[in-house]
């Protein structure tokens, strides 16, 4: 009888799924984004993305040996890393710069902080912030078919039309993988079939931004999806907003997480100067996330709130 009455802490309730499963999942996901931009954009693109994973990937695995740490790079998190920021670097850049934002992301915004889990942004988000303000000239040069030109945002910010129907299937300028809306949607369909995310942040995410571009933007449905399609807001709502540890936890949290992101980048978009802004966007929502969880962090089971 003695043997039943067991003590041990918290959790008692354990799942079977591991960090390496879900990384596992995300990678298969960006696996369509990844295989056409390399289509799109030719040798060079998948050369830039196996150098960033594997710059994320030696990283982490010299920094854990030099300080005698557990090594982690089998939980794959430093691959998703690597890859992330891989396909938000424009398709003809010199190789040497996305490798530097990968030992930027994993040293100096993960490990130093802790490791998986302890960071308090998004690693390759902020390695991708890190080398558009280093490498300004180089981080801003889009080609398609061998010739510069502007991103779709870029001309409807010059109050120009762009075609919706190129930018959905991806033959358009911009970074190796968000390009693709097409290619993206199936990754993201696979991530939410496989329930690695809900739907809260990004659908809260492409709302507020489709609200806000149609009021202070254009009364035009044109407009309003050409700011969805465009400038990686599909990328970043599924697969950078929903990262595990810079996003709340909590249901209602998540909701108010994606509509903030959802004014940040409509904010940049429209009234600053550039016709980017997910990223910036997340990084800086990543700073609200504590505040978040601990006004929408629902009352325990049997416990009375507090009274007015």
């Amino acid at each position: 009888m003695s043997k039943l009455l067991n003590v041990s802490s918290s959790p008692h309730v354990r799942s079977d799924v591991i960090t390496s499963n879900l990384m596992g999942d995300v990678i298969i996901a960006m696996i369509p984004t990844a295989v056409y931009g390399v289509w799109q954009f030719g040798v060079h693109a998948a050369l830039v993305l196996i150098m960033t994973v594997l710059s994320c990937v030696v990283s982490e695995y010299l920094f854990e040996r030099l300080l005698n740490k557990p090594v982690t790079v089998g939980d794959l998190s430093a691959v998703v890393t690597g890859l992330i920021l891989g396909l938000n670097m424009p398709p003809e850049i010199p190789v040497w710069i996305p490798c530097l934002g990968g030992v930027f992301a994993i040293i100096v915004v993960k490990q130093l902080y802790g490791g998986l889990g302890q960071n308090f942004m998004n690693p390759a988000l902020a390695a991708r912030c890190f080398l558009l303000i280093s490498f300004a000239q180089k981080m801003s040069g889009f080609t398609l078919d061998g010739v510069s030109g502007a991103t779709p945002l870029a001309l409807l910010k010059n109050g120009e039309t762009v075609d919706v129907a190129a930018m959905f299937v991806g033959r358009i300028p911009g970074t190796i993988g968000e390009v693709s809306t097409l290619a993206l949607l199936i990754g993201a369909a696979y991530l939410l079939y496989k329930k690695v995310i809900s739907i809260r942040i990004p659908g809260a995410y492409i709302l507020t931004v489709a609200v806000f571009a149609f009021i202070f933007g254009r009364h035009d449905i044109n407009y309003v999806l050409a700011q969805i399609c465009g400038g990686g807001l599909i990328f970043g709502a599924f697969f950078m907003a929903t990262d595990y540890v810079t996003s709340p936890i909590t249901p209602m949290g998540q909701i108010v997480f994606g509509v903030l992101l959802g004014l940040l980048t409509g904010l940049f978009r429209i009234f600053g100067g550039s016709a980017e802004g997910v990223s910036y966007a997340i990084i800086l929502g990543n700073l609200f996330v504590p505040l978040i969880e601990k006004y929408t962090l629902p009352v325990a089971f049997g416990k009375e709130g507090k009274k007015a």
